[in-house]
């Protein structure tokens, strides 16, 4: 029988902590803080005994004994992964070598788009991993005294997986929903008309916790995602006003869309800018001459 660790408290080990978020949920950071990653990776425990891990994590074997140590006395069965950048999901091959348990996800990198372009994200995409088991919207994975249904969103990523607790009315988010920021869109593994969609999904289900991969915990899930809905098409009538201003290049917008915004994120928020004007092109709100792509020039309809 796994030793009891005390609820809503931390657990300090070598590298990193366990924290007790709830009877059944525990998460564990990794260090590996960025302008994309915020504090770090959270890595979630679920369960009692027979526990799920969702997102291992970067390939860092100090995350991994971290891990290890928050699950000590208990058996690891099943590795939950709601996507493959690289931030969440290449710590799975080091945790295997310490346990045998089954994974989980929707597919590999880019596998939910037919496309032979190269995928571009911003934080890298995992080719390697290959889940045990490929698990589709509505699906249902359980083991002891844990069940979580499959709920998938893509848009971030064409393979991106969320998890619902439905006894606990929790859902892990990855980052299909972030609890400190939006998300970048970025072709064409990402995609803004996937993720507008997925979104607008989640406001079909009443959860009342959302457990994102990065950020704080978030406790009114709907005006939170109906908040990330208003952000994108604030971004859209920006690059209408973008384009009525003779600014027909995503090059030229992008200073002045996101000009509180530090340079150095402004090639992922010129990717940003670029997934919605593909999505506004299949609105039909505005119209590029010859084939889309990040260097085009894009006009009103």
């Amino acid at each position: 029988m796994a030793t009891t660790i005390p609820f809503v408290r931390d657990i300090d080990f070598e590298y990193g902590s366990c924290a007790q978020l709830s009877p059944s949920i525990r998460r564990v950071i990794a260090k590996n803080p960025s302008a994309f990653t915020f504090t770090g990776t959270g890595t979630y425990i679920i369960g009692r005994d027979r526990v799920a891990v969702i997102d291992p994590g970067p390939r860092d074997p100090r995350h991994v004994d971290a891990i290890l140590a928050a699950t000590e006395g208990e058996k690891i069965t099943t590795v939950l992964i709601t996507h493959t950048h690289n931030d969440h999901s290449p710590a799975t091959e080091l945790l295997l070598k310490h346990c045998d348990a089954r994974t989980y996800g929707f597919g590999p990198h880019g596998a939910g788009k037919n496309t032979e372009d190269e995928v571009v994200v911003e934080e890298g995409g995992d080719m390697t991993f290959q889940p045990d088991e490929f698990v589709r919207h509505g699906d249902h994975v359980s083991d002891g005294d844990w069940e979580v249904e499959c709920v998938y969103t893509p848009g971030h990523t064409s393979n991106h997986i969320c998890y619902r607790l439905a006894s606990e009315g929790v859902l892990f988010t990855g980052d299909h929903v972030m609890g400190w920021s939006t998300s970048v869109i970025s072709p064409p593994d990402g995609d803004m008309t996937s993720y507008m969609r997925s979104l607008n999904l989640l406001l079909e289900h009443p959860d009342q916790t959302y457990w994102p991969t990065h950020g704080p915990a978030i406790t009114k899930p709907r005006n939170h995602v109906e908040a990330f809905v208003a952000h994108r098409l604030d971004r859209e009538a920006q690059i209408i006003l973008q384009l009525k201003e003779r600014r027909h290049h995503i090059a030229d917008m992008v200073p002045i869309m996101y000009k509180d915004v530090d340079q150095r994120l402004h090639p992922a928020a010129a990717r940003s800018v670029y997934a919605a004007a593909l999505h506004m092109l299949e609105k039909d709100q505005i119209r590029c001459d010859g084939e889309p792509s990040l260097n085009a020039a894009f006009y009103l309809r």
